[in-house]
């Protein structure tokens, strides 16, 4: 790749250089770059002792983005060269470079995606330690710094999938503050010179094209891969986020608001509910992927009447927002160029109904007084697939569920979180009419 970099400020240290934040996070910067007057750069701190920080540095950390989906029904490709991270950081082989981040008064923000469990407490970590084990403690220590040179503290935004990330974080910090015997001062410093958003990422990121040729006419060994969809739901203080970044002029699907669990409820529920409620009845057809869930005639019009019927008027967002992002979700379940395995998102299907599917079938009860016909169908292809298909869950969950008949299945407050056993007749019911 022979490209001229764009030489900037830096002002966002990242945690991470995986394929999900240098096809979101990055690709936003990178934009924001574009459009607004931004003008910053990326420094990526690699967060475990092995990682791709070197391959990253070794084509001058420039890359190209391919997003690639259906837009407007048609199969689109869109490539864009990402050149706004400056240079990567190995806190396992230096510390000092790392703990040298706080010294440089541009940095205003830090990202990071460090996997779901990446933002916890490790008990062996001190104030001492270089590095650090947990993400957490490499920020406490940070921190710690930037308080020394006082100086202003940071916007973060993290993107680990869990919930609460922004608070979560915080919590852990002031923890290791308070037992690193840490000056109240400083732990008064986090808490009003910095400010932790929560938030909600929303795209599939695919990464490295293994088996494809991109035709991009030129070699990038970090070329990464995803589809068109994004979104980015941020909670916090909205001035403190547009003061640091203009990302409401950027054009994109970003949302600041002062009520992310909607937007986490409407992805749980829409998305994420319309594969667990469509993968029993998928896989017990022999259908192997969303894609071919969404060309089976039969399928797709079940998963349609779940999610239209009978999910959508569960919630509470305004109904034009909530059918847009359902259509959004049903183009991405069409994606031709991402082969997402129903097997695999069958995965501990038990658990998943549980989070993502009963909450819209009792809130459905709850406000029409009646039972969800499609819901109902879908609870009973679950106990069918437990009974005849493949699941992969652990061996009690399964064992439990090919042993007992519906009204113990139904009863078992520790699958569902409470006793179901009223909606046994119903369900009984539509389990003996499956004819699969």
């Amino acid at each position: 790749m022979n490209y001229q970099k764009t030489a900037r400020p830096e002002k966002i240290i990242q945690f991470g250089e995986g394929g999900f934040l240098r096809g979101f996070v990055d690709w936003i910067v990178q934009i924001a770059n574009e459009k607004t007057d931004f003008n910053g750069s990326v420094v990526v701190v690699q967060p475990i002792a092995q990682g791709m920080c070197d391959m990253l540095q070794a084509q001058d950390c420039v890359y190209t983005h391919v997003m690639r989906g259906l837009k407007d029904g048609e199969p689109t490709v869109d490539k864009k060269i990402i050149d706004c991270i400056s240079r990567t950081v190995k806190p396992y082989d230096d510390y000092k470079a790392y703990l040298e981040l706080a010294d440089n008064p541009d940095f205003k923000i830090i990202v990071s995606n460090t996997t779901e469990s990446g933002i916890s407490y490790c008990d062996s970590d001190t104030l001492e330690s270089a590095p650090h084990t947990s993400f957490p403690a490499k920020v406490t220590a940070l921190l710690y710094r930037r308080f020394k040179n006082g100086m202003d503290g940071f916007l973060f935004l993290p993107c680990e999938l869990i919930e609460k990330n922004g608070e979560t974080l915080k919590s852990i910090v002031i923890r290791y503050a308070t037992e690193w015997n840490l000056e109240k001062e400083f732990v008064d410093w986090v808490e009003n010179k910095n400010t932790f958003c929560n938030t909600l990422v929303d795209r599939i990121v695919t990464g490295y094209p293994k088996d494809e040729d991109m035709n991009l006419g030129y070699e990038d060994n970090m070329v990464n891969t995803s589809e068109l969809f994004h979104l980015w739901v941020i909670e916090g203080n909205k001035d403190a986020v547009l003061s640091t970044i203009a990302l409401d002029k950027t054009g994109l699907n970003i949302v600041l608001t002062d009520d992310l669990p909607r937007y986490r409820t409407r992805k749980v529920r829409i998305l994420n509910g319309a594969h667990t409620s469509m993968i029993p009845y998928a896989m017990l057809c022999g259908v192997e992927t969303v894609k071919d869930c969404m060309e089976d005639e039969t399928v797709s019009a079940f998963v349609n009447k779940c999610v239209f019927d009978e999910i959508v008027p569960t919630l509470d967002l305004p109904e034009e927002e909530l059918i847009q992002y359902a259509n959004d979700v049903f183009e991405r379940f069409n994606n031709p160029f991402i082969r997402h395995y129903c097997a695999s998102i069958s995965l501990n299907s038990v658990s998943k109904f549980k989070v993502r599917v009963l909450p819209s079938l009792l809130e459905y009860i709850k406000r029409y007084g009646k039972k969800p016909e499609n819901l109902m169908m879908s609870f009973a292809y679950l106990i069918k697939f437990y009974k005849d298909g493949t699941p992969t869950d652990d061996a009690d969950v399964i064992d439990f569920m090919k042993s007992e008949n519906i009204p113990a299945i139904l009863s078992n407050k520790d699958f569902w979180g409470e006793d179901l056993s009223y909606l046994a007749d119903d369900l009984q019911k539509y389990y003996n009419s499956i004819n699969i």
